[in-house]
C-alpha cells in the first residue's frame, strides 16, 4: 500500500488530530512518516508609505517562525517514534504553502499526503484560501484530508 506518508502540519489542534491519524495509519501499514512544517517568508513592503522593518528584525522573526516549526515537527517525530513509526522532521520556507507541500512530497518520495482541512465555506474560503484544496486538486499523488 503506502510506504512513505507526508503529514503537513501547522501545529494547530485540528492539524494535531491529522498528525495522530497519520501516525496510526503509518503504524498499521508499516509505513514511514515525513512531518512537514512550511514557514512563510516575512512579507516586506517596497511600496511608498509601507512600514519599514529592519533586516535584523525580519531575520529574528523568520528565525522564531522556523524555530516554532522545528519544534512542531520534532514533536511529531517523537510521537511517531513512540508509536514505532520511523519519522523524519522537515521544515521548509515558502510563501507558496501548497506548492511547498507537493514539492516536499516529491523530494522525499512520499506516496500519500495527509492534511487537515478547516472546512471553510463561502466568503471565508474565498478570503482565507485553502492550501488543502490546492494540494488536493493539484497533487499527482493521493491526498487524505481529515477534519
Amino acid at each position: 500500500m503506502y510506504q512513505k506518508i507526508l503529514i503537513a502540519t501547522d501545529g494547530t489542534t485540528l492539524s494535531t488530530k491529522a498528525v495522530r491519524s497519520a501516525i496510526d495509519l503509518a503504524a498499521s501499514i508499516d509505513a514511514q512518516l515525513v512531518a512537514l512544517y512550511v514557514v512563510p517568508i516575512y512579507p516586506v513592503s517596497y511600496f511608498e508609505g509601507g512600514a519599514t522593518v529592519s533586516p535584523q528584525q525580519v531575520a529574528r522573526t523568520e528565525k522564531q517562525w522556523a524555530d516554532k516549526g522545528q519544534a512542531v515537527v520534532d514533536t511529531v517525530q517523537q510521537m511517531a517514534q513512540a508509536a514505532g513509526v520511523v519519522a523524519k522532521a522537515v521544515v521548509s520556507r515558502s510563501d507558496l504553502i501548497a506548492e511547498a507541500i507537493m514539492a516536499a512530497a516529491r523530494k522525499h518520495k512520499c506516496d500519500l499526503v495527509v492534511m487537515a482541512s478547516h472546512g471553510r465555506k463561502g466568503l471565508k474560503r474565498i478570503l482565507l484560501g485553502s492550501e488543502t484544496q490546492h494540494v488536493l486538486t493539484h497533487s499527482d499523488i493521493p491526498v487524505l484530508v481529515l477534519r
